[in-house]
């Protein structure tokens, strides 16, 4: 192994946070040390990953400009589910309206960030690292947040993703979350005898990477036992869709209730990428969000936690205002965001609906700062620096 790797980068490129890890169950001396939990409240990030297209999902119903852009993918008038008198949902939505209109939910327009890229891979990261456009980073801000509040924990789980790998968001500087996508295979695999004759070997390894990935090892064996004790305490009695995000939602909200010490959940869900045909894709997977979403805010009230949990959604981009010629829609920029919370301050719509006459070359522009939303979380939720964590001030939003 290259000596001059430093642990920073060592520890975000390899697989140690995964699920599918194995890792030996002989090193016990830091299993002991718990973590410090700043807050109990509990942060769940949901990716709509593709880039969904906002204006087919909340919708200006009486805006002209929208149906001559959109003449055969456009939602019709009569089927747009009514949230107020010139924004609606997508009929596929119901379950959100309900939450929308029982004061659960508060709809951000228009979130973006200066000079937006198009690029999946590139929005992706602006919005997993908290970065400006014009600047690159490897760490993400979930990540940073681990090394903020935490830096003297041993274990992982303070932040949790719901799946096999780990998104750059979660992996921090010296920090990361975990990837568990099946608390009860992730502590099969650490409990892998195979891997115990690697403890033989301990003694001789003077490399300091290595005995970095012995720490990391012990971690990650820590957390799975832990993790997975309380993933089996208790059992939801929602009866939740059967859709793979919906499933995500569900192990989310056990742990939840289990009473974990985990104060940030990751789950992404998509693709939204709806180049053509976008109506029935789309469709399908706003009724899995709603749906999915719905569930897990009825779980979390019978279990009394509602107000304790803050849900926000985002995707990476927008999609453009006029359809194309395949009747989907092409990458955009600024979108919408959906904030779920039982300690919701301004429930309903809190900014203004999209501008369709004032566009930038056919896009629309962004009004709020998608890392508003992240201070906010971080500050008024999380009880964390925020400015250390994202590298600037941002204006905070009034919405907890």
């Amino acid at each position: 192994m290259n000596r001059h790797i430093n642990r920073r980068k060592f520890f975000q490129y390899s697989g140690f946070a995964s699920a599918s890890l194995l890792v030996p169950n002989f090193l016990k001396a830091f299993q002991n040390v718990g973590q410090t939990s700043q807050t109990n409240k509990v942060l769940v990030v949901v990716q709509l990953s593709g880039g969904n297209d906002g204006l087919n999902t909340v919708i200006p119903f009486r805006n002209d400009i929208y149906y001559r852009s959109r003449p055969t993918i456009a939602i019709e008038k009569d089927s747009v589910l009514k949230l107020t008198d010139e924004l609606g949902l997508n009929p596929s939505m119901q379950k959100m309206s309900d939450l929308f209109h029982n004061g659960s939910m508060t709809i951000l327009n228009n979130v973006g960030y200066p000079n937006p890229d198009r690029s999946h891979f590139r929005s992706m990261d602006i919005w997993q690292t908290a970065s400006g456009s014009d600047r690159y980073l490897t760490s993400g801000w979930i990540g940073r947040f681990l090394d903020a509040q935490c830096p003297d924990c041993n274990n992982s789980y303070l932040a949790i993703e719901q799946d096999d790998t780990l998104s750059l968001a979660m992996k921090g500087n010296d920090k990361t979350g975990m990837a568990v996508s099946r608390p009860d295979m992730l502590y099969g695999a650490t409990r892998n005898p195979l891997l115990q004759k690697l403890a033989g070997n301990e003694k001789n390894i003077q490399e300091d990477n290595l005995h970095y990935l012995y720490k990391t090892l012990v971690e990650t064996t820590a957390s799975a036992k832990y993790i997975y004790d309380h993933s089996t305490v208790t059992e939801s009695k929602v009866e939740y869709p059967q859709s793979q995000f919906a499933m995500k939602l569900k192990r989310i909200s056990e742990l939840i209730s289990s009473g974990i010490e985990t104060n940030v959940y990751y789950v992404s869900h998509g693709s939204f990428d709806t180049h053509a045909k976008q109506s029935d894709t789309q469709n399908r997977l706003l009724q899995q969000l709603a749906e999915g979403l719905s569930a897990f805010v009825d779980d979390l009230k019978q279990n009394n936690r509602f107000n304790d949990v803050m849900i926000f959604t985002f995707s990476e981009f927008g999609r453009r205002v006029a359809q194309n010629n395949s009747d989907g829609t092409d990458h955009g920029t600024a979108n919408n965001i959906f904030l779920l919370s039982g300690a919701l301050k301004k429930p309903g719509i809190y900014n203004q609906t999209p501008n369709l006459e004032d566009l930038d070359t056919g896009d629309l522009k962004y009004q709020l700062d998608f890392r508003q939303l992240y201070a906010t979380a971080l500050n008024k939720w999380l009880n964390a620096d925020d400015e250390k964590i994202l590298g600037s001030k941002f204006e905070l939003l009034d919405i907890i």
